[in-house]
């Protein structure tokens, strides 16, 4: 089940508020464990143990910890079950693939992939990791824990809510009509971003992948990974905002995981602002037991590339992903020890132009499964043979022009800038626009649903 579906928009989500606003204040984290169970098993039920399983070891851990006191063993015992899952379940196949490759026999196993389970067990590991390192306080509630791990705005998708950062919500929030309003806001926006240009720009990457290199020029090229660039941005931004829409609807405040990334003037910039949920969580449960930067350069190094062969690994279990991450982790070294001074001391223009490009080349990499073929495109993007035609390029400019330019309007600050002008000035108006925008929104997506086969939710394989 997906945010931007009919089942969900029409029933799970009314039924959900519905059975959590009537239910008494003590049991409404039972109510929304109970419900986002019920979201969990709809699309994938017989993985529904699995989700029960890894609330009751986590649960019991923490429990564990608690009565006996922090325990190394114990806790490497843990993180192991928690990867161990995850490893089988996501990367099974892929290594059965690889060894068939190198010439064993090994069947190849066919499991599909349990939806969220990248997430819900980093958020599993950063609940044990900080009670082990005494920063949060036990959970003595499995019902209220349950509530944490499987809760569905954020169950599938992100952001990854670290368990410290909810705890107090968990115990004890309060729902109000002003919190309830923001979050449909919230839910509005993301929906369009998916609905309204997600798709669109979907749609148009779909038609410029699908012609081979040699059909191909490289204005087209360019047109096809940037509309890939808008698709995955609008795609997972607005469902992450989706989700903290949802959060607010039900009195959690959940924390932001985008913050125009595309406006960054460096990679290392950009992943500063880019799922900033992930990225904080290897820095913090990866990249500091390292040992970070206080460290020698070239320990630094690796420090670096160990971070980002995980990220670019848990994406997917592809070795594509695995490329991706390596690119972007010799991107950051590089910024970090050699090109540092000159982009530091560049125009702005070029620093946003130099990101933008370097991030563009990173998708290619991300979107092609295979390496001949993501070379094959990058050939084109850059000179490369070509025996394609300018007018289909010049056709979808045409087409996709008003499209590219609120797309990129819209990966910037200026539309939050111009909103907080307007509530700045007249708050009661922007009230009342807010509230036609949000209902405007609402009725514009529902219906290029309901009319729309296409409706893809990318982060849903990772």
């Amino acid at each position: 089940m997906v945010f931007s579906g009919l089942p969900f928009l029409f029933f799970f989500l009314p039924a959900a508020l519905a059975l959590y606003y009537l239910a008494p204040r003590r049991a409404k984290n039972g109510v929304l464990c109970l419900v986002s169970i019920v979201f969990y098993a709809w699309g994938e039920p017989v993985y529904v143990t699995l989700m029960l399983f890894s609330i009751a070891v986590n649960f019991a851990y923490g429990r564990h910890a608690e009565r006996r006191g922090p325990s190394r063993p114990a806790l490497a015992l843990i993180v192991v079950l928690n990867l161990a899952l995850l490893g089988f379940f996501k990367y099974a196949g892929l290594l059965a693939v690889t060894l068939r490759a190198l010439g064993l026999p090994v069947p190849v196993p066919d499991l599909p992939l349990p939806i969220g389970i990248s997430f819900y067990t980093f958020q599993a590991l950063s609940y044990v990791i900080d009670v082990y390192r005494g920063r949060c306080e036990v959970q003595r509630s499995l019902i209220d824990f349950g509530c944490y791990l499987a809760m569905f705005p954020q169950l599938i998708a992100g952001p990854i809510v670290r368990y410290i950062s909810v705890a107090d919500q968990l115990r004890d929030r309060r729902e109000t009509i002003e919190g309830f309003a923001a979050g449909i806001g919230l839910f509005a926006i993301g929906l369009a971003k998916k609905a309204l240009l997600a798709n669109q720009f979907g749609l148009l990457w779909t038609v410029c992948s699908a012609a081979p290199p040699a059909a191909m020029t490289a204005l087209t090229a360019w047109i096809g990974v940037a509309a890939f660039a808008l698709q995955i941005y609008f795609d997972f931004s607005g469902y992450s905002d989706m989700a903290l829409g949802l959060g607010r609807m039900f009195g959690f405040t959940f924390p932001i995981n985008f913050r125009y990334p595309y406006a960054a003037r460096s990679v290392t910039e950009f992943w500063r602002r880019w799922h900033i949920t992930l990225s904080s969580w290897f820095r913090e449960y990866v990249y500091i037991p390292l040992g970070g930067n206080r460290v020698s350069p070239p320990r630094h190094i690796l420090n670096i590339a160990v971070v980002w062969t995980l990220t670019g690994i848990w994406h997917g279990a592809a070795w594509n992903f695995a490329l991706w991450g390596a690119y972007f982790g010799l991107l950051l070294v590089l910024e970090k020890y050699v090109w540092k001074n000159l982009l530091e001391k560049a125009p702005a223009w070029c620093g946003h132009l130099y990101c933008l490009t370097a991030v563009c080349v990173g998708w290619v990499f991300f979107c092609f499964t295979s390496a001949p073929e993501a070379l094959g495109y990058l050939a084109v993007m850059f000179g490369g043979p070509a025996g394609g035609s300018l007018d289909f390029a010049l056709y979808q400019i045409i087409s996709y022009g008003p499209l590219f330019i609120i797309g990129a309007l819209g990966c910037t600050r200026l539309p939050a800038a111009l909103w907080e002008k307007l509530r700045r000035k007249a708050p009661a108006a922007a009230a009342w626009a807010g509230a036609a925008l949000a209902v405007g929104a609402l009725f514009l997506c529902l219906a290029y649903i309901v009319n729309s086969g296409y409706n893809p939710f990318l982060y849903f394989r990772f």
